[in-house]
């Protein structure tokens, strides 16, 4: 079975050092790094190579690639200007795949959560279910969350079926229920 681009390791770090800390760090945990975003893979999911890609990030051409290769499973070590227009947009992008760090002795966990025993929400699930909670409509909550209104409506749907229930005004229920809960 195929791993989760999710839970691979994500980091947007400001310096080489700070790079090399993690690197070492994902190395010890049995992940392989190589330099440089570009996959060749004929594979699309590289999630189950445990691979980490590492370099700086100054072009948006280059933050493109870490995306996609972070969207296809592996872990990203980017060393970017998180104050500039490209380090604020890969941080945006990178957190709708998962978590992702901006500090270097942050752990990430870099294998699947531990079931709570409750529903697993995605980020983007919650995202959107928090703004609905706070009376936003779904295409406003999809703007807000740059997704298109039938991504967003198809986030929402997986969402209900995750909580097992059948509108939507349920499911934001049962999420503020879980959230009260503290899940």
């Amino acid at each position: 079975m195929a791993g989760d681009p999710a839970h691979a390791p994500r980091y947007v770090v400001a310096s080489g050092g700070d790079a090399t800390s993690v690197l070492r760090r994902l190395a010890r945990a049995g992940w392989s790094t190589r330099e440089g975003f570009a996959l060749t893979d004929q594979a699309w999911d590289v999630s189950d190579a445990r691979l980490a890609l590492y370099g700086r990030v100054a072009e948006a051409d280059t933050a493109e690639l870490a995306l996609l290769a972070a969207a296809r499973g592996a872990g990203i070590v980017a060393i970017c200007d998180t104050g500039g227009d490209i380090g604020r947009a890969l941080l945006a992008d990178l957190a709708r795949i998962g978590p992702v760090s901006t500090d270097p002795d942050a752990d990430l966990g870099t294998g699947p959560e531990p079931d709570a025993g409750g529903p697993q929400l995605a980020p983007e699930q919650r995202a959107l279910l928090e703004r609905l909670a706070g009376g936003e409509t779904i295409a406003a909550a999809a703007a807000a969350e740059f997704l298109s209104l039938r991504t967003a409506n198809r986030r929402i749907a997986e969402a209900r079926e995750a909580l097992g229930v059948r509108t939507t005004r349920e499911a934001v229920l049962a999420y503020l229920r879980i959230k009260r809960e503290g899940g």
